[in-house]
């Protein structure tokens, strides 16, 4: 464990929505910092303006704010290393790239884009390999390596545009220890002359994530495995900077997988295979293309953060659920797997399945009024479409902690509680055809009117009551259970579906109770 005080960075990029990968990288900042008593910044890396998506940022921070995590400092709580944003730094990446060119460690590169263009599209044709623009190829290039220190100079005075480039010395290995994976050795001449500051006048990603990282005293550095590629040239321009000593360590986490463990789970796959990659929903600015999210699909953000956490990190217990205080106490980057972790997402429902079931009834029933308050409100006529032939009040808390105590164990996302509450508040409007065709026989009618005569004289309207009645009913008729309990659920219900129709009755009352049988005897005449 480094001396220095933790302090890591979340440090997103608005060119599009925050894909899950992107909030668990957050997420084990987060937990982190909070393990060792450490500051959690969120730094937004906005250089690359040609990517930039309108919206982004505010997505990126909603999404985050969700999922309860917190900045110490950044973007959103301000700090003693403002500006957060890295558009708004660019005069300390202009003194800080100058100092390179001054030592000699970058250089100006000419070269057009069609000029690199043809030459990729040459190695392409002649069958060597990909072009680079590294130490076997920067010397045949314009750049200010092979011209004149005078023509330079008059490029520059007269506005040519350029990009500065890392020089990347020849036939050195670079070494470190990844937090993760152990020692990591890459060989430069492997790596190529990557851009540093573009035309654009802004910093590429590499000098400015490496400047912003020293100057906000970064301690750990941990971030995803498709930056490790990046991480050499990381490692010298800290040595180019003289900044070894105040290095960050380094830990990439391993790749999200797709259900079927191959290749990286993409934005675009959730789409494809059924489940949400996005912690909100995301409408696409240009295309208006809509791409779901954990919120809108019923997750709750406590499941969602417990399922993400055990994706890629084991906490060395058998124990799955967890508070977010267990998850600080447990954290350890030295348990998190090196190979990628494959997604379920019948994983992500049991997690929310169990969450749900553990949340108060006064929560749930909380949760019910306001969603039927909120189609009330949202209805087109202004009229109750939930419980427009129901004798039930959509605001009756006591009600509704009635209906959440039996259907809460059927929950599996938030729209399930809706769902299944409503043949609560609802007479059934229209019967399923199938379950009629199967359940209601020609004496059913008979059945059912001489069992709501018995019930019309109940006096205690309780499921026992209603039970001993149905056990004394259908031994006095000697009838089989299914041939009272499934018409009989039909009429009330209006399909096969629903808790115990004992209990069902039970709740909605003795009066919505027989009004139902009778709706649904007269629509079978």
């Amino acid at each position: 464990m480094n001396e220095k005080q933790v302090r890591v960075r979340f440090a997103p990029s608005p060119t599009g929505p925050l894909h899950l990968g992107g909030v668990r990288t957050a997420l084990y900042n987060f937990l982190f910092a909070k393990k060792n008593h450490g500051t959690f910044v969120l730094r937004i890396e906005d250089t690359d303006q040609s990517r930039f998506v309108p919206g982004a940022e505010k997505y990126i921070l909603e999404s985050l704010a969700w999922c309860g995590l917190v900045a110490n400092e950044g973007i959103t709580r301000g700090g003693a290393f403002a500006p957060y944003r890295q558009s708004e730094r660019t005069e300390i990446y202009v003194r800080h790239v100058q100092t390179l060119l001054d030592r000699g460690f970058a250089y100006y590169a000419f070269d057009t884009p069609e000029a690199l263009d043809t030459l990729r599209d040459q190695y392409q044709k002649k069958r060597m390999g990909q072009f680079q623009y590294n130490a076997k190829t920067r010397r045949l290039l314009q750049n200010s390596l092979t011209l004149t220190p005078e023509d330079v100079s008059v490029r520059l005075a007269e506005g040519v545009p350029y990009v500065i480039r890392i020089l990347i010395p020849e036939n050195q290995e670079v070494v470190f220890h990844d937090l993760i994976r152990g020692e990591v050795v890459f060989h430069t001449d492997n790596l190529d002359d990557k851009v540093l500051f573009k035309s654009d006048g802004l910093p590429t990603y590499h000098l400015a994530n490496v400047v912003d990282d020293f100057l906000m005293k970064i301690s750990h550095v941990i971030r995803g495995e498709e930056w490790l590629p990046s991480a050499p040239m990381h490692q010298l321009l800290y040595r180019f900077f003289g900044w070894e000593k105040e290095m960050p360590l380094f830990a990439h986490l391993p790749l999200i997988l797709k259900p079927d463990g191959h290749g990286k789970l993409s934005k675009r796959d959730g789409d494809r295979l059924g489940f949400p990659v996005f912690p909100l929903q995301w409408i696409d600015p240009v295309s208006k293309d809509v791409y779901r999210g954990y919120r809108e699909d019923g997750y709750l953000p406590e499941a969602f953060i417990n399922m993400l956490a055990l994706l890629g990190w084991n906490p060395g217990i058998e124990q799955e659920l967890f508070t977010l205080e267990e998850l600080i106490n447990l954290f350890s980057l030295e348990r998190i797997h090196k190979g990628g972790s494959k997604f379920d997402p019948e994983k992500a429902r049991w997690f929310n399945h169990q969450y749900i079931t553990r949340l108060p009834d006064e929560a749930l029933a909380k949760m019910l009024v306001q969603w039927s308050l909120d189609r009330k409100k949202s209805a087109a006529d202004g009229s109750d479409s939930i419980a427009s032939s129901s004798c039930h009040s959509i605001t009756d808390m006591n009600y509704a902690l009635q209906v959440v105590s039996l259907i809460k164990d059927r929950i599996t996302l938030i729209p399930d509680l809706q769902e299944n509450a409503r043949l609560f508040y609802s007479s059934p409007v229209t019967y399923d055809p199938q379950v009629k065709e199967k359940v209601w026989k020609t004496d059913s009618a008979q059945i059912i009117t001489e069992f709501k005569t018995k019930a019309e004289q109940l006096t205690e309207w309780t499921p026992e009551t209603l039970h001993r009645l149905v056990q004394d009913f259908t031994s006095l008729k000697k009838l089989k259970m299914g041939q009272l309990m499934m018409p009989l659920r039909l009429l009330v219900v209006g399909s096969n579906q629903g808790p115990g129709i004992t209990e069902i009755a039970a709740v909605i009352g003795k009066e919505d109770f027989l009004c139902r049988i009778d709706a649904g005897l007269k629509a079978f005449e």
